[in-house]
């Protein structure tokens, strides 16, 4: 039998071929821009909002004489700043071993996304402290009807039409009103040119004036994502010290720290503008 020179007698010796790494897959940056976003300020101190107290006009009589009606501001909702910070050690050998990664660069670039993917989480959880309303219950579907009447509770809630609002809710809730209105649904849309663009797009910009915005947070522990439909100064973030990537050398350790901080407050502001939407939001398959 011939003496054959195959691949198979190099494996324990051969190099594997290292492709570039990829980062992991984490949530955007929807909800900042579509809240009240403050950054006048800096340090720790408390940011609070205050309202004044609403009165009513009544009916006089041509000799009535007018009595002065309290009008004072009362604090309402209260911001308190935080901070978040995330740590990468790149030691001296590791950073000059990589190849075809740049650990120094990549290290950075996650730790920024990091940060942004912890201020999405936050925005996203102050949803269920909107209290101008609440449509739907945990484990129901989502529908447009009930996306139609969060909307009219929400114009409501501002006693202005004109109000510009937002609608937020999960990529699958989302899954679930593109399936109704589009050729996927088991019965005719009454708005042909909402079901074509649906099934030819997969979105739909607005809906009664709204823009609908996808977010991908992490469901409840029931399987459910609160959203809602609200205007921007329903929630709002109060940044104090923005996002910073700092490195520092640490000689004794032969590498070099990474570290990412940011100070930042987040909440409801006027939650009472805003109504809140409680729905399944398991993963589609069918």
């Amino acid at each position: 039998m011939p003496s054959l020179n195959l691949y198979s007698d190099l494996t324990a010796i051969a190099n594997n071929i290292q492709e570039d790494a990829y980062f992991a897959v984490r949530e955007g940056g929807t909800m900042q821009r579509l809240i009240k976003v403050f950054q006048d300020s800096s340090g720790g101190n408390p940011r609070v909002g205050y309202y004044y107290s609403s009165n009513t006009a009544v009916a006089i009589d041509e000799d009535t004489d007018l009595n002065s009606t309290t009008f004072k501001p009362t604090a309402d909702q209260t911001l308190t700043p935080g901070e978040i910070g995330l740590q990468y050690f790149v030691s001296d050998l590791r950073a000059e071993s990589e190849l075809p990664e740049n650990i120094i660069a990549d290290a950075k670039t996650d730790l920024a996304l990091a940060a942004l993917a912890k201020v999405e989480s936050d925005l996203c959880g102050d949803l269920s402290s909107l209290s101008g309303g609440s449509i739907g219950a945990s484990g129901s579907a989502i529908t447009w009807g009930y996306v139609s009447a969060a909307i009219a509770q929400a114009r409501n809630a501002n006693k202005n039409p004109n109000v510009p609002l937002s609608c937020v809710i999960h990529g699958y809730q989302w899954a679930v009103l593109a399936k109704a209105a589009s050729v996927a649904g088991s019965s005719l849309a009454q708005a042909p040119g909402v079901t074509e663009e649906i099934t030819r797009t997969g979105w739909v910009a607005t809906f009664m004036g709204v823009p609908i915005y996808q977010v991908f947070a992490a469901a409840d522990t029931n399987s459910d994502f609160i959203g809602g439909v609200f205007p921007a100064t329903a929630l709002a973030i109060d940044w104090r010290r923005g996002i910073k990537v700092e490195a520092e050398r640490n000689a004794s350790r032969r590498g070099t720290e990474f570290n990412m901080s940011a100070v930042y407050a987040h909440g409801v502001w006027r939650p009472a503008l805003g109504v809140k939407m409680t729905f399944a939001a398991t993963a589609p398959t069918s």
